[in-house]
């Protein structure tokens, strides 16, 4: 797809920083961190992955199953050394799940690696967003707007650390990515972060 004027130069300027950086997209089920994560790659021309489905060729299990079998805190173990490895090894756009960014240990691993953007809605969006919840663990049980709630109230002040903040309320999926370029590319975002 052939780019216009308007859109070529803030595209270079993260193009040239994805050269020797990464993006590492956060947030709660639903914010669209895989979906705009592919979208991004795209319109950046470089590779993206999904720290889930790294997760499930590494381990040969799906999410749920690590889940069911050996329960949240093997799954975070896991979880926490495939990002250590992705954050290392991999430029491009990072997607890692929900929960991803509470750890310490990985907020560490980003901030020494990469740019983090979190990708914020309320939980009512969220929700309206997602259509297939029997994927996702720890929406399997009660009422999944209320679990939101609280993942949203409990994980807030880790999220908030991100290097960039989106809101993506009432946005659709192209002006959420136009809305990402426009902050990774804006100077004083730059000059402040001195990262790209």
């Amino acid at each position: 797809m052939a780019r216009n004027m308007k859109e070529t130069k803030p595209i270079l300027k993260v193009e040239r920083y994805l050269m020797h950086n990464s993006l590492m997209l956060i947030g709660l089920m639903g914010s669209g961190k895989t979906v705009l994560g592919r979208m991004l790659a795209q319109s950046l021309d470089t590779g993206f992955v999904d720290s889930d489905k790294a997760i499930e060729q590494e381990s040969g299990l799906r999410i749920t199953d690590i889940f069911e079998l050996y329960g949240e805190d093997k799954f975070r173990e896991l979880e926490r050394r495939v990002i250590a490895r992705l954050v290392t090894e991999e430029t491009g756009i990072i997607s890692v799940g929900g929960g991803a960014f509470c750890q310490a240990e990985i907020r560490e691993l980003a901030k020494k690696h990469v740019t983090s953007i979190w990708l914020r809605a309320t939980p009512e969006t969220l929700l309206s967003r997602m259509d297939n919840l029997s994927s996702r663990p720890l929406l399997a049980k009660g009422d999944p707007l209320v679990t939101l709630q609280n993942l949203h109230e409990q994980r807030f002040d880790d999220y908030a650390q991100a290097d960039i903040i989106i809101d993506t309320n009432g946005l659709s999926l192209r002006q959420s990515l136009e809305k990402i370029l426009a902050r990774l590319a804006d100077d004083d975002m730059a000059k402040d972060k001195g990262k790209i």
